[in-house]
């Protein structure tokens, strides 16, 4: 039983920190995605110019970092929960019921996702896509992509919340201090 422990423990760190470092990596774009929308807004109003590329690196910004920062936000407890009931069982108990929502909701809608974007992603890599305004970026099929790295770290983060969960559940280890904030 140490032996899994050991092994759970060291899966369940290397994840967190991946995740942790792609959700803090990942948060800066929401900086330069303020600074380049004030280009195009002065571009546009005061020296009459008109950039599309730059317009849809925003959106492209805006895309990663709510597709990669899902697995962060999930590993901070950040996603909207409805917890009427969770809220009043033992630590075990929630624990419990983590590990079932997590191997009967979240991985498997994880898995869906990437079931489901697969084709659409791979058609897209194909033909090499690239934006349909005139003067748009090239390589929307790498922004594409990015669902696919969003189910993965998302699939990745699941399995950690699994195992830390059943640490708890099973009685082997205490629970980890509940990460309410997003901040630090």
């Amino acid at each position: 039983m140490s032996c899994f422990i050991k092994t759970s423990q060291y899966c369940i760190d290397a994840i967190n920190q991946l995740n942790e470092w792609v959700g803090k990596t990942i948060s800066w774009l929401t900086l330069f995605m303020v600074i380049t929308t004030f280009v195009v807004v002065i571009l546009r109003y005061a020296f009459d110019i008109g950039w599309i590329a730059l317009q849809e690196s925003v959106s492209y910004m805006h895309a990663l970092v709510f597709m990669l920062g899902t697995a962060y936000t999930l590993k901070h407890n950040g996603h909207v929960r409805v917890d009427i009931f969770y809220q009043r069982c033992s630590v075990k108990t929630q624990a419990w019921i983590d590990c079932i929502g997590t191997l009967l909701l979240l991985m498997p809608v994880t898995g869906f996702i990437i079931w489901s974007s697969w084709g659409y992603v791979a058609d897209s890599w194909a033909v090499q896509e690239s934006s349909r305004n005139s003067g748009g970026l090239p390589g929307v099929y790498l922004l594409k992509s990015s669902i696919l790295l969003m189910a993965t770290l998302l699939i990745l983060q699941s399995i950690s919340l699994f195992l830390q969960n059943l640490l708890v559940a099973l009685g082997l280890t205490e629970p980890l201090a509940q990460e309410s904030s997003l901040n630090g």
